[in-house]
């Protein structure tokens, strides 16, 4: 599905943020980024740096000299926009955004952004089928470009690969209930001998909150070995 989805930087201008885009893209699997008449020159050896381990993205980057030869390719496009414009033309939420790639995940869709100083123009944005905006603070529309491919390739990903949020690790070697209540009544016979449950009569309640503390942290007989060593030496 990924694959299907393609990156597209309407005269960019730094190549500082294309590089880090680049980075964006891999971190989550896209690999599709194309670019309309760049300011700098392409290839640009800033982008090729800030990429770091993306620069393989650009083995595939095109560069188009306007939107309406770099949009060929795609079936739908969407449009990235900071504010709201009076055209004719649907403005989702970003939560639809999402839900529409969702829905339209095996036609080859297109994402579209604009220069950093002045976003997307409405001509740009004619050439769309939908505009949609990254929800932030309305004190502060402005995001750096990066960024903002960043926040939405995880979203995509987030919702078309939901296997890798469910992943847990599981602990293999957890001590079992048995060595646990060996060592609790260990930890017990040496506080005793020490003084330690004063006054007696609050020993219950301490004991109650020590076990809830080895309980919560699931140790391993490896890490079981090393607390009993660590209590027998104090």
């Amino acid at each position: 599905m990924t694959n299907r989805i393609g990156f597209l930087l309407v005269k960019p201008q730094l190549p500082e943020n294309i590089g880090a885009s680049a980075r964006a893209l891999k971190n989550f699997g896209f690999k599709n980024l194309d670019l309309v008449s760049p300011l700098k020159e392409w290839p640009n050896n800033k982008a090729i740096a800030t990429s770091v381990g993306a620069k393989d993205i650009f083995k595939n980057t095109k560069v188009y000299s306007n939107i309406r030869d770099a949009i060929n390719k795609y079936d739908i496009v969407y449009a990235s926009s900071a504010r709201k414009r009076d055209i004719n033309k649907r403005h989702l939420s970003f939560e639809k955004f999402i839900q529409s790639i969702k829905k339209n995940k095996h036609k080859k869709i297109g994402i579209m952004f604009g220069p950093e100083s002045s976003g997307l123009s409405n001509d740009d944005i004619s050439y769309s089928n939908y505009i949609f905006k990254v929800p932030v603070n309305k004190k502060f529309e402005s995001i750096n470009l990066s960024h903002c491919i960043i926040i939405i390739c995880y979203e995509i990903f987030k919702n078309l690969k939901p296997k890798y949020f469910k992943k847990e690790k599981k602990l293999l070697d957890c001590i079992s209930k048995k060595k646990l209540n060996i060592f609790l009544n260990f930890i017990e016979n040496r506080l005793e001998k020490k003084g330690f449950f004063s006054p007696s009569e609050k020993k219950k309640i301490m004991l109650i909150n020590l076990r809830n503390i080895f309980e919560r942290i699931q140790l391993s007989n490896k890490e079981l070995r090393i607390l009993s060593s660590v209590f027998s030496k104090l």
